[in-house]
């Protein structure tokens, strides 16, 4: 089994830090930004375990429901790496995701 830590790490981080964040930068972009990596997560986590099947995607919650969306979209693709590579690559897109939200 993979050791999935480093991208739940940084998943679990994104999460609380726009848990944290106000209002206003949620608006701005950080929740927009959060959701489009939930369902970006989503996606390639069905795609995984639901091949040749059209992915679903993750509504719109609202801002305030983010990060836990990524939460849960995260903790999902976690259990569907495969390697090492998979697991540094997931990291890199929350990483990515979280400097464009700017928290």
């Amino acid at each position: 089994m993979v050791d999935t830590t480093p991208f739940t790490r940084a998943v679990d981080q994104f999460a609380d830090r726009l848990r944290a964040a106000p209002q206003s930068r949620l608006q701005r972009s950080a929740a927009a930004e959060a959701l489009a990596l939930a369902r970006e997560l989503a996606r390639r986590t069905q795609l995984v375990e639901e091949p040749g099947t059209a992915p679903r995607e993750m509504p719109d919650a609202g801002m305030f429901a983010a990060a836990d969306q990524i939460t849960v979209a995260g903790h999902d693709f976690a259990l569907v790496l495969k390697d090492e590579d998979e697991v540094a690559e997931a990291a890199r897109l929350v990483e990515e995701a979280r400097e464009r939200a700017g928290v």
